[in-house]
């Protein structure tokens, strides 16, 4: 069952990173029902256990954001949401998938949202959620009514291309990374593709692949050359392997259009040895649609 009131099609449209807030608290009943959802999240596709909470600023308390900070590249949040996540293999996609199921919950009750990689003081969100000795807060993300866009904002994202998407043919692929898909051959799953490929990623980087071999979706991350495994740190004062997370927030995206429209279909580790799959691109899991159509 589809955990949004609104189509997540029309919700993933909506959604964009806002960095600029109106100077006022969620609402009451909005920020319950939001409170609520987050807590509803308790694990990902692959089990991964989570914790999500929502530190908000009520009318009465201005000072309940006191010290979360977030190195002035938010301005007036109403308030954010925080993660722990357990250990394991695939904790930051399970983590990415989550968080961001939550801000579109968020965009479908009126909310603006921001996710936050790097630019965030961690060590005092991850106290804020008491976070364990072995849990981690790779982000955080911002929430409040959106501020009406300043032209220095609107330049500042046109600079830096916030909005723009990588080209179809060099995101999707059929059987092996040697041969483009165009949209046209994506059959069903044109649009779960389409809202992919809408998907936030860490500086637009959008570093998500998908090689399609008869009813299976393979997801590969493309690395950067010289990437160093292990580079992510299981601390609070280091940043997280973003990518991965990214990998995560596109497989949301995917995972719940899909349902939308009414194909069933799950998430699997069975890595295929798709031919082209160097060394910068990392197998992260696959969907198997072998069943597409619900009844």
């Amino acid at each position: 069952m589809l955990p949004f009131d609104t189509s997540v099609i029309e919700l993933i449209k909506q959604r964009h990173s806002c960095r600029t807030y109106e100077k006022r608290a969620i609402a009451g009943e909005t920020a319950a029902r939001l409170a609520a959802f987050c807590a509803s999240v308790t694990s990902g596709p692959f089990g991964t256990p989570l914790r999500f909470e929502l530190a908000a600023a009520a009318g009465d308390d201005p000072g309940a954001l006191k010290g979360l900070g977030t190195y002035g590249f938010i301005k007036e949040p109403a308030g954010f949401i925080i993660s722990a996540v357990a250990p394991g293999e695939k904790n930051l996609e399970d983590f990415g998938w989550g968080m961001e199921a939550i801000l579109l919950y968020a965009t479908g009750l009126g909310l603006g949202s921001c996710w936050l990689g790097g630019s965030f003081a961690k060590s005092r969100f991850a106290n804020r959620i008491h976070a364990g000795a072995a849990e981690i807060v790779p982000a955080v993300a911002a929430v409040g009514y959106r501020a009406e866009e300043t032209p220095l904002r609107r330049m500042m994202r046109s600079q830096i291309k916030s909005d723009s998407r990588k080209l179809w043919e060099a995101l999707f692929f059929r059987d092996d990374f040697g041969t483009s898909m165009r949209a046209a051959e994506a059959g069903a799953y044109q649009v779960p593709l389409a809202m992919l490929r809408l998907a936030p990623s860490a500086s637009n980087s959008q570093p998500w692949r998908v090689v399609q071999k008869g009813e299976c979706y393979h997801f590969y991350l493309q690395r950067k050359p010289g990437f160093t495994p292990g580079r992510a740190s299981l601390i609070h004062f280091t940043i997280a392997d973003l990518p991965r997370i990214d990998l995560g927030i596109a497989m949301c995206h995917f995972q719940w259009t899909a349902e939308e429209l009414g194909m069933k279909g799950r998430w699997e580790l069975h890595e295929e040895g798709i031919p082209g799959a160097d060394e910068t691109r990392e197998y992260i899991a696959s969907w198997n649609g072998s069943n597409i159509m619900a009844r």
